[in-house]
């Protein structure tokens, strides 16, 4: 019995073994294209099953579309949000929320951890040095990071403040959303009159908002929403938050906690050089970095504003609002222009200057900051770049994004050269850029 316990234990510790190194070992690529492949198929099956809320009967198709779209937050569907039912807006609001950028990124982390579990010798931990630290009372002051396992408690450490900064925004969101509409009747009656329930209504928006995909649970987007700026300023966060200003807000709360609790992971996360802590989390930036980031997000921001002012302050796009509605407005079209995609307003009729601006500001990289970084300071992707001279064949041969967009807008305009001719009001060669970046 010893000898087939003994070999039962080893084989396990074998499989284990095997698993994270296989893990550990598959391209990240791979994984996030398995990954999403995946979850769309899963949802446009049980949204097949799913009956609509209307007699329309969307295609297969389409609903194989919808699904793509939120699990990858694409955000373009061809058909009415209306038409789907409340159990198929819950699979919908799940798709969104396992696509998002903040929740994918923990993949990244479990791969990492993986990488270390692997070696399976983690009951023998060992410090490798131990240094004696004058200022603390003749105490041992551990060398944390050059402990080989030093890593992977940060890991884990950041892994546990990415779920509860996911779980926390969320549910913060959510009740101020509930908690607006309780207390604010014409957003109510809004819904009531789509047949829309309202914690419905605030789980799938919180959730579509925070992960940047842009869908809303009605035909009109934001727009019938319009007069109600107290809503739109419980999701401009949401949106901040979940995509362009999380490296500074990741670091921010690492920082917290670490003036309280997990005290050497924090210190390992924020004061190493920016290669080690780079080579942990991508959206961890270092202090420099982060501030700059938050710095370039909020003077996107305060330049949209002016232009669209500027623009459209008493165009037909805000009619019948006050200064403060149009104010909000504003401010929130101008947030949701980076990444998020809804809108309180018809970008149809607005002027063609602040179109091509957010053409401009879709097309930008989340992270993107123009304020100048140090060489210490560079982010993990700009220090591989640098230091890589020498491209292989295959690399040379790729495009840039902005090339990659050219080739889609020319092959669109190619195949609706017909829609062209005859609706160039709805078929232009700017809506179909529009719809290709955003």
């Amino acid at each position: 019995m010893k000898n087939y316990a003994c070999s039962l234990q080893r084989t396990r510790l074998l499989i284990c073994c095997s698993y994270h190194e296989f893990l550990a070992r598959l391209k990240p690529f791979l994984i996030y294209t398995f990954y999403f492949s995946s979850i769309s198929f899963v949802g446009f099956g049980i949204l097949t099953v799913l009956k609509p809320k209307t007699s329309f009967k969307p295609r297969n198709l389409d609903l194989l579309f919808t699904s793509a779209s939120s699990a990858t937050l694409s955000s373009m569907s061809t058909v009415e949000m209306e038409v789907f039912s409340t159990s198929q807006l819950i699979v919908i609001t799940i798709l969104m929320f396992m696509g998002g950028e903040v929740f994918t990124s923990m993949v990244e982390l479990l791969l990492k951890r993986s990488k270390f579990i692997r070696t399976c010798n983690f009951d023998g931990r060992k410090i490798e040095s131990v240094e004696s630290d004058p200022s603390s009372n003749g105490s041992i002051r551990f060398e944390y990071s050059n402990n080989p396992f030093s890593k992977y408690d940060s890991i884990k450490f950041l892994g546990h403040v990415v779920l509860g900064y996911l779980v926390v925004i969320h549910i913060l969101g959510i009740s101020f959303v509930l908690l607006y509409l309780c207390l604010v009747s014409s957003a109510e009656d809004v819904l009531r009159n789509k047949g829309l329930k309202k914690f419905m209504f605030a789980v799938f928006t919180v959730v579509s908002t925070f992960a940047n995909c842009g869908f809303v649970p009605t035909n009109e987007n934001m727009m019938v929403f319009i007069k109600n700026p107290g809503l739109l300023w419980i999701l401009i966060p949401q949106i901040l938050l979940g995509n362009t200003l999380f490296p500074s807000c990741l670091r921010f709360v690492i920082w917290v906690l670490g003036k309280k609790i997990k005290k050497a992971e924090a210190n390992y996360l924020l004061e190493n050089d920016n290669t080690t802590t780079s080579s942990v989390y991508f959206h961890l930036f270092p202090s420099q970095h982060s501030v700059l980031l938050a710095a370039t997000v909020f003077g996107f921001i305060i330049l949209g504003f002016v232009i669209f002012s500027s623009l459209e302050w008493n165009s037909a796009a805000l009619s019948g609002l006050n200064t403060y509605q149009k104010i909000v407005g504003i401010l929130f079209q101008c947030v949701n222009a980076r990444h998020s995609g809804e809108t309180i307003v018809d970008l149809s009729i607005i002027s063609p200057a602040i179109t091509v601006f957010f053409v401009v500001m879709m097309y930008l990289p989340p992270y993107t900051s123009f304020l100048p970084i140090t060489k210490d300071e560079e982010t993990p992707l700009e220090s591989v770049i640098r230091r890589k001279r020498r491209k292989t064949a295959a690399e040379n041969l790729v495009l840039s994004q902005l090339s990659y967009l050219v080739i889609f807008i020319i092959i669109i305009c190619i195949t609706e050269r017909k829609s062209l001719k005859k609706d160039p009001v709805n078929f232009s060669v700017l809506n179909i850029t529009v719809e290709v970046i955003r």
